[in-house]
């Protein structure tokens, strides 16, 4: 099955949930999707790491829907609950390209997976327009293998998160409890297509893969055995982003051990870890950034054209 076909919305295995539903025919799938592209938010956004945001912002493309559920979500709006509007795939190509025309420094796809048959479509109608700026996949990890190869001549970046090392976490808190076997496995391919990350004018990154990691109140020894798995698999071969900007948000109440925001100490302790075993391509949160205050607006800006 070639996954960037239409066809594959017949039959969906898209991610490592392996639902098989027919999207074609109305049906959804764990990650809620249908058949037509749902986007919540289309925007320039300063506050991505600065290797894809160059001076001018990352082109972001906030795609509703999602096949995890954390239920610590910032953006449960429209990942739980598919807020957004669906667009065609002829808009969704001027959407690439007006993030272009807009001076965006990289194509920022946030939370794709479940839409890679229709912005692979998407991308060579706007390509042949003359879209040419590095294309960003910012997933959740949770991908399958099959997919990662067959992005190869779509993504020059892939920015997966690495959520969780233990599968009692995972389930927990994202009813999934394979997620590190589906996300190890894809970050490893991820990188073997990529190789090393290539820099181009201004600091963007044009290649390569940078993994983000939220670390979780309680859950810093975790965080470090991340670390440990990434420097061990790959060294400098893959950029890392320690963020410490947990909110307990959504459904966050209901786990009384996650229902606080991140010590000092807490990520602290992770950053020296990896000062410790050696890794020096890292991005580091500074400031106080557990703010409600940072979730986007997703008020559907920027999806449709502007009334002429």
């Amino acid at each position: 099955m070639n996954l960037l076909d239409g066809s594959a919305l017949e039959h969906c295995l898209l991610c490592p949930r392996g639902c098989g539903v027919n999207r074609l025919e109305g049906a959804r799938g764990v990650c809620g999707a249908g058949e037509l592209v749902r986007i919540a938010l289309v925007s320039k956004h300063l506050w991505e790491e600065p290797c894809l945001t160059g001076k001018n912002g990352a082109g972001t493309v906030f795609f509703s829907h999602c096949s995890l559920r954390c239920v610590f979500c910032q953006n449960a709006a429209i990942s739980s609950e598919g807020q957004g509007i669906e667009v065609t795939p002829e808009r969704l190509a001027d959407i690439f390209l007006e993030q272009q025309q807009s001076g965006a420094a990289t194509l920022d796809l946030v939370t794709p997976t479940h839409y890679a048959p229709q912005i692979a479509a998407a991308l060579a109608a706007a390509r042949k327009k003359g879209f040419c700026l590095p294309v960003v996949w910012n997933s959740s990890g949770y991908e399958t293998v099959e997919l990662v190869a067959a992005l190869a001549e779509m993504v020059d970046v892939f920015l997966p998160d690495l959520k969780y090392y233990d599968a009692e976490t995972a389930g927990r808190y994202s009813q999934a409890p394979d997620y590190f076997s589906a996300a190890a496995a894809a970050i490893t391919a991820m990188a073997e297509q990529t190789g090393m990350p290539e820099v181009g004018a201004g600091g963007v990154l044009q290649r390569g893969v940078l993994v983000r990691h939220l670390i979780l109140p309680g859950r810093r020894h975790e965080s470090m055995r991340l670390l440990d798995w990434l420097w061990e698999q790959f060294g400098d071969r893959v950029w890392l982003s320690l963020m410490n900007q947990y909110t307990p948000l959504y459904r966050a109440a209901e786990f009384p051990e996650i229902n606080r925001p991140l010590t000092t100490f807490e990520y602290q302790s992770v950053i020296e870890h990896a000062l410790d075993i050696g890794i020096t391509h890292c991005y580091v949160q500074e400031g106080k950034t557990a703010s409600a205050k940072f979730v986007p607006a997703f008020d559907g800006r920027g999806v449709l054209p502007l009334k002429k």
